[in-house]
């Protein structure tokens, strides 16, 4: 999923009154943690994540981490709160978020 500048854009800006809904503590990425994660994603396909207790290098990876393994985009990162997307293909039409084309 590659998304354009113009689509980040538009995410961002519905990301900027969210709260974060994930929260990765001192465990990192339990398993529990991931299937929380992924059934959130699937319900609200735009969320931030709060991630809490590690230097910059370990955060940086447990996003990566969480991007490739559930095929998500980043969109947005500042500081320990990452915004994060996927789209639900398998919701009803008119319940998906809908991104404006390219």
């Amino acid at each position: 999923m590659e998304l354009s500048e113009t689509q980040k854009k538009y995410l961002r800006r519905l990301g900027h009154d969210l709260k974060p809904l994930i929260m990765v503590g001192d465990a990192g990425l339990t398993e529990a943690l991931m299937a929380e994660y992924n059934s959130t994603l699937a319900h609200h396909e735009l969320i931030k994540v709060k991630l809490r207790g590690a230097d910059r290098e370990s955060r940086d990876a447990m996003i990566a981490s969480l991007c490739d393994e559930h095929s998500t985009e980043l969109i947005q990162r500042i500081g320990n709160v990452a915004l994060i997307y996927r789209p639900n293909h398998d919701k009803k039409r008119d319940k998906r978020l809908r991104i404006p084309s390219s």
